[in-house]
């Protein structure tokens, strides 16, 4: 009997010295991959690099986030990453000019980094407090991609008062509830892969910090 306690002590210490392992590669490499992504926009902003057509952002991010899938497992799975993220960054600085091209588009800008860090570092902190299961949320997480995904459907051929800033609002709560699904999965062993994890997070906080930026700048243009 106490050797099959000692045993399952043992594979208890094993295990969350794991998730401890993956919880720290994840949050190391999302920092890197955030602060380079940061670099890249402000390359392209100095640039004045022009939006590129939807389809090369759809081919681009779709193409390197597989191939970052495909690779999790190798080094070159670092190099994709940083391929993704870079990437990322710079389609965004079109973005950021666009806004601080408005008046108080650096207050909107500011305001929506703020919010960003706020929102991600207070749910990342509920859940790895709490340590609370979040994997009840996969069903939401599904749902609320298709409604999303109709919604901007929609957006194109309907000309609907309120539906950007619906659509916006609806993309901030779903990226915030992907965060606390994602953030939970770690902690519990649901993801043991700290590639996959860093993306997860970095798409969820891209979207979240895009999706908040175009909410102050509606709400900053009808003011």
């Amino acid at each position: 009997m106490r050797e099959q306690d000692y045993a399952v002590h043992h594979g208890q210490q094993v295990e969350q010295q794991e998730i401890s392992k993956v919880l720290r590669n994840t949050y190391s490499l999302l920092a890197l991959t955030l602060a380079f992504s940061g670099i890249m926009a402000f390359v392209s902003q100095q640039m004045h690099v022009g939006y590129p057509n939807v389809f090369v952002v759809l081919i681009g991010f779709y193409g390197l986030f597989f191939l970052t899938a495909k690779l999790r497992d190798s080094v070159w799975g670092l190099v994709s990453t940083f391929a993704l993220t870079g990437f990322m960054g710079f389609i965004l600085g079109p973005i950021l000019n666009r806004y601080l091209g408005m008046a108080g588009g650096a207050e909107v800008v500011s305001s929506a980094f703020a919010m960003t860090a706020l929102v991600f570092g207070g749910l990342s902190a509920y859940v790895l407090i709490t340590r609370r299961d979040m994997s009840f949320l996969s069903g939401f997480i599904t749902a609320g991609f298709f409604v999303l995904l109709g919604a901007v459907v929609a957006s194109f051929f309907f000309q609907i008062s309120g539906l950007q800033l619906a659509i916006s609002a609806g993309f901030v709560l779903f990226s915030s509830v992907c965060i606390l699904f994602q953030t939970s999965a770690i902690i519990h062993g649901g993801e043991r892969n700290y590639i996959m994890a860093t993306i997860s997070l970095y798409v969820s906080i891209y979207n979240l910090f895009i999706s908040l930026l175009q909410i102050f700048g509606i709400v900053g243009r009808s003011d």
